[in-house]
């Protein structure tokens, strides 16, 4: 049988347009109009005036920090229920991240463990010097509660978004509510560059500023000058190409990954309540998921199969499937880290997993993997 993966990039001959065309122009470096078109087509579909194309989201988050004023011996508020990039970033910085706890609605930050965070840093003469939100698997997170904390506190918020594009909060994209917003366009994501991210803003000069620093920080002079530290983080031009001809499909891939997790739904039903698709929060009017990977939850009161026996079950029949990112909180590189709350997403890793949620995979695929959930579960 053909491997069925997680989540693999989804090509066509669109893409290959725009690549063929940069490379018979030459424009094969980290500039020309395909990186120029594509950051103005991503800002008008998530709606952000400014973006940066840049090698990677973790790069993005890292400017993003560096443009919000972090540095040494600072503390910026995180998820702890999210992939390390984010916890990294704000390493790189030289601060330390402040991990917070999930709420079971969503698994995104949760507003109570938050406030708690932010009051004891207070206490502690530490005040936050920055709020990284994060939309977990394209969930949007409670976002009218977290950001009024962080407006009350006045903490400036970055927004990563790496999992949430094409995900809306009350009619607007995801990406623009923080003052920078952070986008992954890695090989597993909905849009794929290859390898690649973006950083979004409203605000012109810290677009500016995160081109001049993603570009060795350049001192304008014809010789090579440098007045501070700067970093290779631009996208090249040609893998700009294949995000061109990929933010031509958003839509329709937004749609068929959110109708592989309504299929996983509805044909997994028989599975209740030893198996959930989650999670499944109430999506008011203008709000919803791009469910960029569909999850699912086990309940061990009901079954006595775990996600790792459920993952290697998956495996003989050559279906790829992962565990739900590790809380950063019990990673060894982060235990020292401080930590508001925790049972929430300790719950969650311990009880989930991720299925294969491929825009390809077609319904035979769907079939393949339920099948095989069913006999794991039926043992």
């Amino acid at each position: 049988m053909d491997r069925l993966y997680l989540s693999p990039p989804h090509l066509g001959r669109h893409e290959l347009n725009y690549v063929l065309k940069a490379l018979e122009d030459n424009w094969v470096a980290p500039a020309g109009p395909n990186l120029a078109g594509f950051e103005a087509e991503l800002g008008a579909a998530v709606g952000v005036p400014y973006a940066v194309a840049l090698s990677s989201g973790t790069a993005a988050l890292h400017l993003g920090l560096l443009l919000l004023g972090v540095g040494a011996g600072d503390e910026v508020l995180c998820p702890s229920f999210t992939f390390v990039a984010s916890a990294n970033a704000i390493t790189y910085c030289g601060a330390t991240p402040v991990f917070v706890d999930s709420e079971p609605a969503t698994w995104n930050m949760c507003p109570t463990r938050l406030r708690e965070a932010i009051e004891d840093r207070l206490r502690l003469g530490k005040k936050p010097k920055a709020l990284m939100l994060v939309h977990l698997y394209g969930m949007p997170a409670r976002l009218t509660e977290i950001l009024a904390l962080a407006a009350e506190f006045d903490i400036p918020v970055l927004e990563d978004a790496a999992e949430a594009l094409g995900s809306e909060w009350e009619f607007q994209p995801l990406g623009g509510f923080g003052r920078v917003g952070v986008f992954s366009f890695n090989g597993n994501k909905i849009l794929t560059t290859g390898g690649g991210g973006a950083l979004v803003t409203h605000e012109r000069a810290l677009a500016e500023r995160a081109l001049h620093l993603a570009t060795q920080a350049k001192d304008p002079a014809a010789h090579y000058q440098h007045s501070e530290i700067g970093f290779n983080y631009r996208l090249s031009n040609v893998l700009a190409g294949i995000g061109r001809g990929q933010l031509g499909l958003l839509a329709e891939r937004v749609k068929r990954r959110r109708e592989i997790f309504a299929w996983y739904q509805q044909h997994l039903a028989d599975l209740l309540p030893a198996l959930i698709l989650a999670p499944t929060p109430p999506e008011p009017p203008g709000t919803r998921s791009n469910r960029w990977l569909s999850t699912l939850l086990l309940d061990s009161e009901v079954t006595s199969v775990t996600p790792e026996t459920l993952r290697h079950h998956l495996e003989t029949h050559n279906i790829e499937s992962r565990p739900l990112w590790k809380p950063l909180h019990l990673q060894p590189l982060f235990r020292d880290a401080p930590m508001y709350g925790g049972t929430v997403c300790e719950d969650l890793f311990r009880r989930g997993l991720c299925l294969p949620s491929g825009t390809a995979m077609t319904d035979d695929d769907l079939r393949r993997v339920a099948r095989a959930l069913s006999e794991a579960l039926a043992d």
